[in-house]
């Protein structure tokens, strides 16, 4: 097997319980599943892809841990509440929580769904996660580089909206450290560039196209899906960056703040 297909230790996570908001397929799915081959239970986080969630969860508990399958539109608060609820059941607490679902791109959604979902949704599912976590949990925050930069370097106009929506979700989660920190909880924001294979760079690929394969010209080495998940599944482990920032991928083309 390859590195990237077991980034953390075998029995690392024995015992924890992860849950991975969009975790039904794509970065979602391959993060939830390194984290149960490391071998946390997992909560599999769906909005609308049941069976593929229900299909990923099968597998995963050939692996000997348990997976519980919840669909929940984050932008919805009781919907939200109705996952965390079914999660203290099952598992009684939390002690990962990847916050891994974003969108804004999609055809027919109203005018403020981008930062409905990449702001506000973020930062409930982190204030109604917060009774089930406790001493030693970690949060992590999943974003782009084309987002985290977006003060300072701007992006293709396709992507603007929702680069800073995720930034102001990504600002808002940073406020809580603080009160994250007195309760003993890690957070750590994983910043990749475009990740090859993803809806994202699809969607911008039609608007714009040529985006990737010049980002991938400029950057030199574009990140796959299954490798930039490993990232993140390692920063539920990892120690906690001095500034909470993981940074995945080139860099040098961003200008910093």
């Amino acid at each position: 097997m390859t590195e990237t297909s077991t980034p953390l230790p075998a029995g690392s996570l024995s015992g924890r319980t992860a849950l991975v908001t969009g975790s039904s397929r794509g970065i979602g799915a391959d993060t939830v599943r390194y984290l149960a081959e490391a071998g946390a239970n997992v909560v599999i986080n769906y909005r609308n892809k049941a069976p593929r969630a229900e299909k990923l969860a099968t597998e995963l508990r050939g692996l000997g841990v348990e997976a519980l399958v919840v669909g929940a539109d984050l932008t919805d608060p009781e919907s939200v509440q109705a996952m965390f609820d079914e999660v203290q059941r099952t598992f009684g607490g939390l002690d990962i929580l990847v916050l891994n679902a974003s969108g804004g791109m999609e055809a027919g959604m109203a005018e403020d769904y981008a930062l409905q979902l990449n702001r506000d949704a973020q930062v409930r599912v982190l204030e109604t996660a917060l009774p089930l976590l406790g001493d030693g949990a970690r949060v992590v925050f999943v974003t782009s580089h084309q987002a985290h930069f977006i003060r300072t370097t701007p992006t293709m106009p396709e992507y603007e909206p929702v680069a800073l929506s995720k930034r102001a979700g990504e600002d808002a989660l940073r406020e809580r450290i603080p009160l994250l920190a007195e309760r003993g909880i890690g957070f750590v924001v994983v910043s990749g560039d475009m990740i090859e294979g993803t809806i994202t760079a699809t969607l911008l690929e039609r608007a714009n196209p040529g985006a990737i394969a010049a980002r991938r010209e400029d950057a030199g080495k574009l990140y796959n899906v299954s490798e930039f998940a490993a990232e993140v599944a390692a920063a539920a482990l990892d120690p906690v960056p001095a500034d909470n920032t993981r940074l995945v991928g080139e860099t040098a083309s961003f200008d910093e703040e």
